[in-house]
């Protein structure tokens, strides 16, 4: 049997058609399908599949991390393949060029075998593509407004570039990577990636490898800048050009980093908002 966890709101609902086109692909097998945002866990549905049973997960990128993180202890060996209904697939883009994707699915097993984990105000959850904080923060703080508020769609390089031009107080802030602190001046940009994209479509981190060997992530620290030139290499930022300007954006790798900013600010898991934030920590071995 084919276990299709859905998630039926991503992409602000119009991920529901893909039950019928998931359908039309296997239309000769046996599905059942699981609304995962009616399930507390997806561990408790995972702990009672067969050897022969595969899995789908379909949705966005949060739909996609919140099972990684359910299922991470479990140690799956059935076949794993995510459905990309999104609207930002900032992990299709970090890994369409490394496999082979058939009917909109992608194998995920390779992918699951080895995640980083990070605390956020006491509590581990498992990433699939990155933290963000500071103004990428603020827009998924902004983005979840909107969408409370009107049915319209969220436009995130809109809500960046406002908060470029007064919405978003960048902070000061101390990142350690692996034991060694330094301190920062004007944050704007605070991420910890395992991919290399955030943002829909934000080439954060180019040179990050997600399946690499010696398990490192990659820090982002964008500083010490006025509005105006963050205004300007913003649209660099998409390419992953942006890391040319080392004057103001410094990457490091690690296996344990650490961000704490001087005020808090929202922060983001794989497009999910936790709010008020200080500080996170990242750990990867």
């Amino acid at each position: 049997m084919i276990y299709v966890f859905l998630n039926r709101l991503s992409n602000n609902g119009k991920a529901e058609s893909a039950e019928q086109e998931i359908k039309k692909i296997f239309e000769n097998k046996e599905l059942k399908f699981v609304d995962i945002t009616n399930i507390k866990n997806a561990s408790d549905s995972c702990k009672m599949l067969n050897d022969n049973d595969e899995i789908i997960v379909a949705g966005g990128d949060g739909t996609l991390s919140r099972f990684a993180s359910d299922i991470y202890d479990l140690h799956l060996t059935q076949k794993i393949y995510f459905y990309t209904c999104g609207s930002g697939n900032d992990f299709l883009n970090d890994v369409k060029s490394r496999v082979q994707i058939q009917n909109n699915l992608i194998p995920m097993n390779d992918f699951l075998k080895s995640l980083p984990v990070v605390t956020v105000n006491g509590q581990n959850h498992y990433f699939i593509n990155g933290i963000g904080f500071g103004i990428d923060g603020y827009c998924c703080e902004e983005g979840d407004r909107i969408r409370g508020n009107t049915n319209k769609k969220v436009n995130y390089t809109s809500i960046a570039i406002k908060g470029m031009l007064g919405k978003f107080k960048p902070r000061n802030a101390t990142v350690t990577v692996d034991g060694e602190s330094i301190h920062y001046s004007r944050v704007w940009l605070a991420p910890t990636m395992i991919g290399r994209f955030f943002g829909g479509g934000m080439m954060i981190t180019p040179e990050q490898n997600r399946l690499n060997e010696e398990h490192v992530v990659s820090s982002c620290v964008v500083h010490n800048a006025i509005w105006l030139k963050i205004l300007v290499i913003f649209p660099k930022i998409f390419t992953g050009k942006h890391i040319s300007h080392t004057d103001i954006v410094t990457i490091k790798q690690g296996h344990e980093v650490k961000v704490e900013f001087d005020k808090p600010c929202a922060l983001q898991i794989d497009g999910e908002t936790y709010l008020n934030v200080k500080y996170y920590s990242v750990s990867y071995h």
